[in-house]
């Protein structure tokens, strides 16, 4: 049952900090901008120990250090096409061993949002989309029709979405993100590679029925410290989930490296389980290989 540690792991949710460590979430919405006005980012009042990382003159040599003391092999971090996000455009370009490019999806935008995908696609080279629901404005369910010319483009070009799902940090309404609702989308999109964000709490039990029933639905688990994993995704893994459920930090949103794997080795998967955890899923949903 203990973590191993040779295997290069790959982090599905991590940021590259800059000095102010508040660009992270420059593309939040104005509700999500009012709801954090008393804290230093929308859910601080969730983490009590939020990592102050001055990413100094090269923070992506900063995060490269950082990554290799925790064996970290790969990481995915969200790129766009604002002056904001060069430091990441920089990361993929100059270290494409290294890190992985996702894209956020606005449904809003309607079939500009598509073509913005299609164009991160093929001039930034990400490996998936991401969506946050409730941070849209206005917020969009995750079933929402909205949603669905980004899904099946999704399909087409054969990347994974990954979606928030559960109650969100932020002190916004949270039913958008109900886990239920993806039900409707793995039966509407059969092909779509869809992979659940941030907990899903209250509803993992949920989850877990869901990843036994739909093939092509996942679990990640960002925004989650180790030890508050859900225990029925824990258990889920350990049973009929080996090849479902994969690492995500939080690195700098909310989690620091050290607190992540001083905590990881304490999560009681069963040997089998740790592979497939910590990279062999991600290498093979997100096709890390090719």
């Amino acid at each position: 049952m203990p973590m191993p540690t040779d295997i290069g792991i790959v982090d599905l949710m991590l940021d590259i900090p800059g000095p102010d460590q508040a660009h992270w979430y420059e593309f939040l919405k104005p509700q999500l901008r009012e709801a954090s006005r008393d804290h230093e980012f929308p859910a601080q009042y969730m983490f009590t120990h939020v990592p102050h990382v001055d990413g100094g003159p090269d923070p992506v040599a900063t995060v490269l250090t950082m990554m290799d003391h925790h064996g970290i092999e790969k990481a995915m971090v969200g790129v766009g096409f604002g002056d904001d996000r060069d430091v990441k455009r920089r990361a993929l370009r100059d270290h494409p061993d290294r890190f992985i490019g996702s894209f956020s999806v606005d449904p809003n935008r309607g079939m500009a949002g598509v073509r913005d995908l299609v164009k991160a696609y093929e001039t930034l080279g990400i490996k998936a989309a991401i969506a946050f629901p409730a941070g849209c404005l206005p917020q969009v369910p995750i079933n929402d029709r909205k949603f669905f010319p980004l899904y099946a483009k999704c399909i087409e070009l054969d990347i994974p979405i990954c979606v928030c799902t559960g109650i969100c940090g932020p002190r916004v309404p949270s039913a958008c993100q109900d886990t239920m609702l993806i039900d409707e989308v793995c039966w509407f999109f059969p092909e779509l590679k869809f992979v659940m964000r941030h907990g899903a709490e209250p509803w993992a039990d949920v989850a877990a029925k869901l990843l036994l029933k739909w093939p092509n639905l996942y679990y990640s688990t960002s925004a989650f410290a180790p030890k508050y994993y859900p225990k029925a995704i824990v258990d889920f893994a350990n049973t009929r989930g080996a090849d479902k459920v994969m690492y995500a930090g939080y690195f700098p949103m909310g989690l620091g490296l050290d607190t992540i794997f001083e905590q990881l080795p304490n999560v009681p998967f069963r040997d089998e389980v740790w592979p497939g955890f910590l990279r062999d899923n991600a290498v093979r949903v997100f096709k890390l290989d090719t």
